[in-house]
């Protein structure tokens, strides 16, 4: 019997808001990395997220490993638009205003 052996590319893509997801899912790269830096295995991001598949989640793992310094790049990158886009919003709607009336709301009951 021959084994065939052939390279498969990472299930990832770029979406148009140049995040990168895992192919035909929702799930971001971020998240699974974040994920296995956790600690949580394969598997169990498997079943933390069923709409991935084992065989991706290890290809993903393993370009990050491969890849580290650039996807480590892209995830401090993604971190300070993320902290941007919250500190815009914080500025625009106060939350502290909105975390009072929701708890005199709750008190009121």
């Amino acid at each position: 019997m021959t084994l065939a052996i052939a390279l498969e590319p990472a299930p990832i893509e770029t979406d148009a808001y140049g995040v990168v997801r895992v192919a035909k899912t929702r799930v971001t790269l971020d998240t699974v990395v974040t994920a296995f830096l956790e600690g949580c295995t394969p598997e169990e991001i498997a079943e933390q997220y069923p709409s991935l598949q084992l065989p991706d989640i290890y290809l993903v793992i393993g370009y990050y490993l491969r890849h580290r310094d650039e996807v480590d790049t892209y995830l401090v990158e993604r971190k300070r638009h993320r902290d941007a886009i919250q500190q815009e919003a914080e500025q625009r709607f106060n939350p502290i205003g909105i975390r009072d009336r929701l708890w005199r709301g709750f008190a009121d009951r």
